[in-house]
C-alpha cells in the first residue's frame, strides 16, 4: 500500500504539481493551502468549497498530520514550550516567547544536533535525523492553533531550536517558502531568521535562494577558541565564514544585516580582550551582537559570565560601534531558555554514549 502524501509542508510549487498530477486546476493550491493554514484544517471534509468526488479522492491518497504533543509547559513568564512525539522514541521541543510588541516561535530542524557545540543541551544530546517540512511545519501550526484561543499571535519565526538547519536545506527551504507564502503564513522575510553555526557552503546557497534574516553562532572571535565551543569551526573557519557573511550581506536587492550570537561563559569567553577581538572582527559589516548569558544543563562544564562582566563586555563593543544587545534569559524554569533544549533523542551519533563514559 503507498503511504499517503502528507500535504502539510508542501510549499506552493510543490503542491501545484501534486495537483496537477490529479488533472487539478492550480486554483486548487490556494484553496488548500488557505485551508491548512489560515482555517487550521487536517480533515478534508471540511473543506467544502471542494467538490465531493475531489475530497474522496484527496481522502484516498493525501493526508494533513499534525504529530502529538506530549507535554506543553507554561513558563512563569510567560514562556510556552511544546514537548512534540515524533515516534521511534524521539521528542522535540518548540518555544513560544511573547514580548510587548511580538511574540517569537523557536522552532527545531533536527532531532538532535549533528555539531555538538559543547555549551548547547541539544548538542551533547547526539543527532538522529533531519525533519521533514511537514515536522518543521507542524511546529508552527501546533503553536498557531493553541495560542488563537489565547488571543496571542506568533509576530516572528527564529529557526533556534534543536538543530543546524543549514544541514537541512530542502526542509528548512521549503518551510520559509511557507511561513513567507500569504497563503500560507504571510510573513515578512524580516521576521523569519535562520540561525547557523556557519556551514559555510550552505551559507552561499542560502544566500541566492531564501530572503530572510540570518543568524551566526560565533561565540568566540578566534579559530582557536571557537575550534573547542563551536567543533564545525575546524572545518570551517572564521576567515571562511565571515566572507560567506559578506556575500550574504551584498546578495539580493534589498538591504540585509547578520546578527552574531555570542553565548558569555565564565572565564572562557568574556574576557576584554575577548570584546576588542570581536569588535575589529565584525568592523564594517552590517551586524548586530547578541550576548547571549549563558543557561545551564546537567553536567555542564560551563557557568554564566557575571552580569557586570557582560556590561563590560557589552560596553568595549558599543564604544567600537558593534550595535549590541544582551537577550534577557527567558523560560528557563521550564528548561525553554536559549541552549537549553534537549527534547529525547535516540542518538546515532554515539556521542552521548561517549560522553557519559567520560564523565562517569
Amino acid at each position: 500500500m503507498l503511504e499517503k502524501q502528507n500535504l502539510l509542508g508542501l510549499p506552493q510549487d510543490k503542491l501545484k504539481k501534486f495537483f496537477s498530477d490529479l488533472g487539478e486546476k492550480p486554483f486548487r493550491t490556494k484553496q488548500i493551502m488557505q485551508w491548512i493554514y489560515h482555517q487550521g484544517a487536517t480533515s478534508f471534509g471540511d473543506m467544502h468549497n471542494l467538490s465531493k468526488d475531489l475530497r474522496q479522492k484527496l481522502q484516498a491518497i493525501a493526508t494533513i498530520d499534525l504529530p502529538e504533543v506530549i507535554t506543553l509547559n507554561h513558563s512563569k513568564d510567560g514562556v510556552i514550550k511544546w514537548v512534540i512525539k515524533l515516534g521511534k522514541g524521539n521528542h522535540i521541543e518548540t518555544v513560544y516567547i511573547p514580548e510587548k510588541e511580538r511574540g517569537t516561535l523557536c522552532i527545531s530542524s533536527q532531532v538532535g544536533c549533528a555539531l555538538a557545540c559543547t555549551f548547547c543541551s541539544t548538542g551533547v544530546q547526539g543527532f538522529n535525523r533531519n525533519l521533514k517540512s511537514h515536522e518543521i511545519i507542524a511546529q508552527v501550526l501546533i503553536a498557531q492553533n493553541y495560542l488563537k484561543k489565547k488571543d496571542k499571535r506568533i509576530s516572528n519565526v527564529v529557526f533556534m531550536g534543536m538543530g543546524e538547519p543549514l544541514l537541512n536545506e530542502s526542509a528548512v527551504y521549503d518551510a520559509c517558502e511557507l511561513l513567507l507564502d500569504d497563503w500560507a503564513f504571510g510573513l515578512s522575510r524580516r521576521r523569519v531568521t535562520v540561525s547557523s553555526s556557519g556551514i559555510v557552503p550552505a551559507l552561499y546557497r542560502m544566500a541566492d535562494t531564501i530572503p530572510v534574516s540570518l543568524a551566526i553562532s560565533l561565540h568566540a572571535p578566534s579559530d582557536e577558541l571557537r575550534a573547542v565551543l563551536v567543533p564545525i569551526n575546524q572545518k570551517y573557519p572564521i576567515k571562511e565564514l565571515m566572507k560567506a557573511c559578506q556575500y550574504y550581506l551584498n546578495a539580493g536587492t534589498q538591504e540585509r544585516h547578520i546578527f552574531f550570537e555570542y553565548v558569555m561563559l565564565d572565564g572562557v569567553n568574556d574576557l576584554p580582550e575577548h570584546a576588542k577581538s570581536l569588535a575589529r572582527l565584525l568592523k564594517g559589516i552590517s551586524a548586530k551582537v547578541n550576548l547571549i548569558p549563558f543557561n545551564p544543563f546537567p553536567k555542564t562544564q560551563y557557568q554564566t559570565s557575571k552580569e557586570v562582566t557582560i556590561n563590560q563586555f557589552q560596553n568595549i563593543l558599543y564604544r567600537s560601534g558593534i550595535r549590541t544587545t544582551t537577550r534577557r534569559t527567558r523560560g528557563d524554569d521550564v528548561d525553554a531558555a536559549c541552549g537549553q533544549l534537549a527534547g529525547k533523542v535516540l542518538d546515532k551519533s554515539g556521542r552521548n554514549v561517549r560522553r557519559h563514559q567520560v564523565l562517569s
